[in-house]
C-alpha cells in the first residue's frame, strides 16, 4: 500500500540489493577494504559487529567481488548443524564425498583445498558464520585443521564472522594459537549521525523515490532511536512509511516516526 502511495517502483532496503547498490559507508568501505587485504594476504580473518550491524551484507559483497574461475566460496553458518555437520559440509563445499571419521574428514578437507590450490590454482574461501555459537573444543580444532606444511602456507582463505563476543573468547589463552593466526581483525560500527539521512534517502531513491518523504525532524528521529544500527534504521523507515500511507501524510513527520517506534517495540 505504502508503495503506490509514496510512488516506488519497488520495496526499500530490499534483502536481495546488489552490492552495486550499497550504500557507501565509511564502516562499509572499512569492513571490504579489510576483506580485500585478507584477499591478497591469504589466511584467517575476523568480521564481527552487532546484530544488525551489517555484516553478512558485507560478505556476500565480499563473496560477489571474488572472480569465480580463481576463488572457489564456501559459506556455512555453524547454526545450521552440528559440528560434524560443519566439517561434512566443508567437504561437501570441496566437491568432495565425505567420510564418517573426524580424523578422515579433516584429512579430506585438508587434501581438498591442496588439490584446488595447486592443481586448479583455485583458492578456497571459506566463510564461517556465526561462530560465536562454536565450541571452545572446535575453536581449538580450527587452528590445527587450517595448518598446511607446519604453518608455512596459506593456500586458502578463511573468515571467521559472529557476535563480538567472539572476540573475547578467542583472547582466553587456549584458543590463543588460533588468534595468534588471524592476519586480519575487523569490528563492524553502527553508521555515523551525518551518515543516516544519506542512508535512508539513498535506499529510498534505489526504490524510486521522486523526492524527500522524510523531514528532517522525521530523520533526526530515526537517527536517535536507530543509533545508526542498519537493520534498526530500516524496520523503522518501513514501518514509518506503512503509518504515513495510512495517515494519508505526503511527507512523514517526526509524529509519524513515533508511531512506528512504538509499534515496532524498538
Amino acid at each position: 500500500m505504502y508503495k503506490t502511495f509514496y510512488s516506488l517502483a519497488q520495496t526499500p532496503f530490499s534483502k536481495d540489493l546488489r552490492a552495486d547498490d550499497a550504500f557507501s559507508s565509511t564502516d562499509y568501505q572499512g569492513a571490504l577494504g579489510a576483506l580485500d587485504y585478507l584477499k591478497r594476504s591469504k589466511g584467517m580473518g575476523l568480521l564481527i559487529g552487532d546484530p544488525g550491524a551489517g555484516k553478512t551484507f558485507t560478505l556476500r559483497s565480499f563473496k560477489e567481488s571474488l572472480n569465480p574461475s580463481l576463488y572457489h566460496v564456501v559459506y556455512f553458518p555453524l547454526s545450521t548443524g552440528g559440528v560434524m555437520d560443519f566439517y561434512r559440509g566443508l567437504v561437501y563445499g570441496l566437491g568432495e564425498e565425505p567420510t564418517f571419521r573426524k580424523v578422515d574428514l579433516f584429512r579430506q578437507i585438508q587434501q581438498g583445498i591442496e588439490r584446488m590450490a595447486n592443481e586448479r590454482k583455485v583458492t578456497p574461501v571459506f566463510i564461517l558464520d556465526e561462530m560465536h555459537m562454536a565450541k571452545d573444543a572446535f575453536l581449538q580444532d580450527l587452528a590445527i585443521l587450517f595448518n598446511f606444511q607446519m604453518d608455512s602456507t596459506n593456500p586458502f582463505i578463511l573468515v571467521l564472522a559472529g557476535l563480538p563476543h567472539l572476540k573475547t573468547r578467542l583472547s582466553i589463552n587456549h584458543h590463543r594459537p588460533l588468534a595468534q593466526r588471524l592476519i586480519m581483525k575487523y569490528e563492524m560500527q553502527p553508521l555515523a549521525k551525518e551518515e543516516i539521512s544519506k542512508y535512508i534517502a539513498h535506499h529510498l531513491k534505489l526504490a524510486g523515490a521522486k523526492m524527500p518523504i522524510f523531514t528532517e525532524t522525521a530523520l533526526g528521529a530515526i537517527a536517535l532511536r536507530s543509533q545508526g544500527w542498519p537493520r534498526v534504521i530500516n524496520t523503522l523507515t518501513i514501518n514509518s512509511l506503512l503509518f504515513g500511507a495510512q495517515l494519508k501524510k505526503e511527507q512523514i513527520n517526526e509524529e509519524v516516526v513515533r508511531l512506528a517506534i512504538e509499534d515496532s517495540g524498538i
